[in-house]
């Protein structure tokens, strides 16, 4: 028998009116930020299907803007994004755009940075406030951002996944899943870890230090 949490059957605690079309929103927003790891100075959502076409009347745009400046889906400042932006001097545009076929609530975000770095994220909200990220830099990755996900980007070589593994071991942190992403093989990848503890800065700067891991990113697990 399948079960289910109360947040399944009443959907998360958020600013509504849309567990979809606004916390799901916010939290694409928000695991972005964090994926980028920087300060954005221009952002662009790419707006796809429903999210197209409710985004103002559902406030989708106020929740995803919100979510990039690290806003959670309770945050009582989703209401005021614009505004917020404006005082962090964070330009931001909406664009309605068609991504083929995904989920219907899907946006394609492109944030740039005050070090000139763009980052290209697509991520759906697939109901209940929950979501999927489906692409970072234009290669296919998923995970949900329920659990502490820590993201390499690396050169594939041999026993880079183990001293990746080995270092989070040393610091006691258990790993609840584990996905490997290449285009070819040799080249550039992403590893995504998801943990059941959280995961201090050290490990990922211990990480950095390994010569074939170009950064590391530790997205905050994100699932009320």
């Amino acid at each position: 028998m399948t079960s289910y949490s109360v947040f399944d059957l009443i959907g998360p605690v958020m600013v509504g009116p849309s567990s979809s079309h606004t916390a799901g929103a916010n939290r694409i927003g928000y695991i972005s930020k964090h994926i980028v790891g920087e300060e954005i100075e221009d952002v662009t959502f790419y707006l796809h299907g429903s999210f197209a076409k409710t985004h103002k009347g559902h406030g989708t745009d106020k929740a995803l803007l919100a979510g990039i400046l690290g806003c959670l889906p309770d945050d009582e400042k989703i209401r005021d994004a614009f505004e917020l932006a404006d005082q962090e001097g964070l330009t931001y545009h909406f664009e309605e755009i068609d991504l083929g076929d995904v989920h219907p609530n899907t946006t394609k975000i492109v944030a740039k940075t005050k070090t000139n770095h763009t980052w290209t994220i697509i991520g759906s909200s697939i109901g209940g406030g929950k979501i999927k990220i489906t692409s970072i830099n234009n290669m296919e990755v998923d995970f949900d951002g329920e659990f502490t996900t820590l993201i390499t980007d690396h050169t594939d070589c041999p026993g880079i996944v183990s001293r990746i593994t080995k270092i989070l071991s040393d610091y006691h942190i258990n790993i609840a899943f584990m996905k490997l992403f290449r285009e070819v093989k040799g080249r550039e990848a992403l590893l995504i870890i998801e943990t059941d503890e959280d995961i201090p800065r050290a490990a990922a700067d211990e990480l950095e230090k390994i010569e074939a891991i170009h950064s590391s990113k530790i997205i905050p697990k994100c699932n009320i």
